[in-house]
């Protein structure tokens, strides 16, 4: 029977060319290489870190990129809403 894939090790022949997947050779910060007797830290279940202090690092600049996606987000909507309003307020209906 042939070796499951998830069994193998995350350091031996990983499949090239995924769109997505780092790679488990380096941090993904720093690119610092892991060796496999080091400790690795994990984010998002695939991403690795050589230290704790990568890892927060990165999942720091994601929380100020998430925070400014919200405010886009809500500036996108209220500027929708505003030119929806304008709109509504053109329209005028002619008597006959």
């Amino acid at each position: 029977m042939a070796p499951s894939l998830a069994c193998s090790f995350f350091f031996d022949d990983e499949l090239l060319g995924e769109p997505g997947m780092p790679a488990m050779d380096a941090c993904a910060l720093c690119a610092k290489p892991l060796a496999r007797d080091s400790d690795v830290f994990m984010y998002r279940g695939d991403t690795p870190f050589c230290s704790e202090e990568c890892r927060h690092e990165q999942m720091h600049l994601d929380a100020v990129c998430a925070k400014q996606a919200a405010r886009r987000q809500q500036r996108f909507s209220a500027e929708t809403e505003s030119h929806r309003g304008q709109r509504q307020s053109r329209k005028v209906s002619v008597a006959s």
